[in-house]
């Protein structure tokens, strides 16, 4: 099987570059798998589990990647999301705190920006204890 070249970035950090075989991400209508040669297009991601495979039938690697977008040209991945972060970095006392904080903004009186601002809080809290949890047991 072929690769191809993936960059998966955030703007503070590489989080890896290199060769790849796939790579799964959360787009915004569910997940989607890019392998090689795949056709050119750029797609939304969302807050979810990314897994990708550096070699053929090698270990599957996870994260959590939040908002971003992915752009797939010429045999080329480049994933920038806000935040990327392996499951065992994440502190599930603080994605709880964070939780509880964003359902208390919901239950208050908000703009639109405000309500989507605490619907992503919410959303990448969500993720961040979901894959905390799946890593643990």
């Amino acid at each position: 099987m072929s690769t191809f070249h993936i960059k998966i970035i955030t703007s503070t950090k590489v989080f890896y570059e290199g060769p790849c075989y796939s790579v799964v991400i959360p787009a915004l209508d569910g997940e989607m798998e890019i392998m090689a040669n795949h056709a050119e297009m750029i797609v939304a991601t969302c807050p979810g589990e990314m897994r990708f495979r550096i070699e053929e039938n090698g270990e599957q690697y996870r994260a959590i990647v939040g908002q971003g977008f992915c752009l797939i040209a010429n045999n080329r991945a480049t994933l920038l999301a806000d935040q990327i972060e392996r499951p065992e970095e994440v502190d599930a006392n603080r994605a709880r705190e964070a939780l509880e904080r964003a359902q208390e903004r919901m239950r208050q009186k908000q703009s639109i920006q405000e309500y989507h601002m605490t619907q992503a809080a919410m959303a990448r809290a969500l993720v961040r204890l979901k894959e905390t949890e799946r890593f643990i047991h």
